[in-house]
């Protein structure tokens, strides 16, 4: 079998809809795993169970690095495209190009601050093609990429060979750095997988500089917003800039939904075609309903942490 390039698509998981998946050796682990996320970000978070989703959400990413061994997965959001056409975008090498739109996303939320010569971390790496873009366009000092599932990380740290750049494990509820450690830090599209929101931002206020910055997009329930928008000014931060990117994100969708469709008809097994659909935000898919009709919404925030901070709380 000839290795296949999913790097174009987003990865993930969906609802097994086919019961002939029942009959496939995966396990019974595993399929239940793939009914759970694949409405996954469209999940209500409160309530309890906490622990268990982070298992569940670790276990599904360990499960996403082990099934794509052969396959270059590198890119896991919906993607970011420019209405406004005077808007600037990233001038991509050939090998950039067919992941224009996945790029495109850190782009618009890495330029919010000048990124060259500092120390930046990123929260939820994933397969690491954010963070590998960062730190060859923006030339940080450094770069870290950090994921809490170990099989990404290792795949990161095989795949990529970028001066400045290497990848750590680590809990984002529990960053495993020293107080004061960053310049900036980045999170994409990963903060909906975290069930305590607020010790996560505990966290990146702990390891930023006064005068640091944490970079933020991702997607929420509408009714959501207010909330978390409370959340980053309880933890301490001041929002410098904040922007309503699903207009973006629903075009970078449409304008990428017939190529997805072409490679998943070719390249994924029937069995997992579903999923992936799901996961891409492919039209007619409930990810993709949830944009279209506002339910979901995604935003993007420059966050600072001023310049003469407290000192930080201890961990409990």
């Amino acid at each position: 079998m000839r290795d296949r390039d999913f790097s174009s698509l987003r990865g993930g998981a969906a609802t097994l809809e086919d019961p002939r998946i029942a009959g496939r050796n995966v396990g019974g682990f595993y399929p239940l795993l793939l009914r759970w996320f694949g409405m996954l970000p469209f999940r209500r978070t409160t309530g309890g169970g906490a622990g268990a989703r982070k298992r569940l959400t670790r276990a599904w990413y360990q499960f996403l690095s082990f099934m794509d061994r052969r396959v270059h997965l590198r890119y896991m959001n919906y993607g970011y495209a420019p209405i406004d056409g005077a808007e600037p975008v990233a001038e991509l090498g050939p090998e950039d190009a067919p992941n224009r739109y996945f790029i495109g996303l850190y782009h618009r939320v890495a330029s919010a601050v000048d990124l060259k010569g500092k120390q930046v971390l990123e929260v939820g790496s994933g397969r690491g093609g954010g963070a590998s873009f960062v730190a060859r366009y923006f030339r940080p000092k450094a770069m870290v990429g950090m994921d809490y599932a170990d099989r990404a990380v290792a795949f990161c740290r095989r795949w990529y060979r970028v001066d400045g750049l290497r990848f750590a494990v680590g809990d984002a509820e529990r960053i495993p750095f020293p107080d004061a450690s960053f310049d900036v830090l980045l999170n994409v599209e990963s903060s909906h997988c975290y069930p305590h929101m607020d010790r996560f931002l505990s966290e990146a206020f702990r390891v930023l500089r006064p005068g640091g910055f944490l970079l933020f997009a991702d997607m929420r329930h509408a009714e959501a917003l207010a909330g978390v928008r409370q959340a980053f000014l309880t933890a301490g931060f001041e929002v410098e800039q904040e922007q309503d990117i699903t207009p973006n994100v629903l075009r970078a969708l449409t304008l990428d939904n017939e190529r997805k469709s072409g490679l998943i008809r070719r390249e994924v097994p029937w069995i997992f075609r579903s999923m992936f659909r799901v996961f891409a935000g492919m039209e007619g898919t409930a990810s993709y309903r949830s944009f279209a009709s506002g339910e979901w919404v995604y935003w993007r925030f420059a966050l600072r942490k001023p310049p003469a901070s407290p000192e930080p709380s201890p961990r409990c």
